[in-house]
């Protein structure tokens, strides 16, 4: 059995690290309310956004932009999005193995990656993908140029016909205790046969349907990067807080456990001193 010694100096160094775990749950907690808030801003624009590209999509029949262009697969983007910082349970393990089982099956050589985040960009390096950019350490200043900055690199490799297709990979937030981590077929751009759709109505379009298009492709393209960016923030916020109330409640118990273990060793201690001074006063009386 360890000595008391040894128990008290665990014990201490225990309620330290619970007391940092508490703190990082904390401040987990107040910058999820932000992310989180503004998250759910977004959502509804970039839904009705979207609704409004594919109806005039379907509307205007075979007609064909640069970023609806179908080619033969030969060079896949792939845009993985993890955040700066550990300590958020598997969220960032969870979008990096996804990520590189789609890559193992495409072909490591087909692949060219967008790191978005310094554990995708670790993860990546260290396995010697072949890395258009990265981007790091902008997470505490998110606002919408880093979306348009993303998006316009993105359509500038595809329409230059250096990469066939662009997938995106991110964890979408569900709940505080749930993110699902989903992968966005990008690029090319789809017509879409959704049941969800604008009311069909009569509507007269000024300049024109295809004019219309033209503008609103690329606001589209940087709304979704900025809702991939608030969806993925507000997960990491989320597991990060989840995985440190996790680890203060586990401090607490090894806490307890070690004070039981201190305890008996404490009284196992005493009881051996006493046993000690009864059999010598036993032995000085006879």
């Amino acid at each position: 059995m360890a000595n008391l010694k040894e128990i008290r100096g665990r014990i201490k160094s225990i309620k330290s690290i619970q007391k940092v775990t508490s703190a990082m749950k904390m401040v987990a907690a107040a910058k999820l309310r932000s992310s989180q808030s503004n998250m759910e801003q977004c959502r509804p624009y970039s839904s009705k956004l979207s609704m409004l590209m594919n109806d005039l999509l379907s509307e205007c029949g075979d007609i064909n932009f640069n970023l609806m262009e179908q080619r033969k697969i030969s060079k896949t983007l792939y845009v993985v999005i993890t955040s700066d910082r550990g300590m958020a349970g598997a969220f960032n393990t969870n979008i990096l193995k996804k990520a590189q089982t789609d890559i193992n099956t495409n072909g490591k050589d087909n692949a060219m990656v967008i790191a978005i985040g310094k554990k995708s960009r670790d993860y990546f390096s260290n396995r010697k993908f072949e890395m258009v950019s990265e981007h790091i350490d902008f997470w505490a200043d998110l606002n919408f140029d880093h979306a348009i900055k993303f998006g316009n690199a993105i359509v500038d490799l595809f329409i230059s016909k250096k990469v066939d297709q662009v997938k995106v990979y991110y964890n979408e937030f569900k709940s505080l205790a749930t993110q699902i981590i989903k992968d966005v077929d990008f690029l090319p751009l789809k017509k879409n046969e959704s049941k969800d759709s604008l009311i069909q109505l009569d509507k007269l379009y000024e300049p024109s349907k295809e004019q219309i298009l033209k503008g609103i492709i690329p606001k589209h393209i940087n709304v979704q990067i900025w809702q991939f960016l608030l969806e993925s923030y507000a997960s990491e916020q989320a597991a990060r807080m989840l995985a440190m109330e996790n680890a203060t409640e586990n401090a607490g118990d090894m806490i307890r456990d070690l004070g039981l273990q201190y305890n008996k060793a404490r009284q196992s201690a005493i009881t051996t001193e006493i046993i000690e001074i009864v059999s010598g006063a036993n032995a000085l009386s006879s």
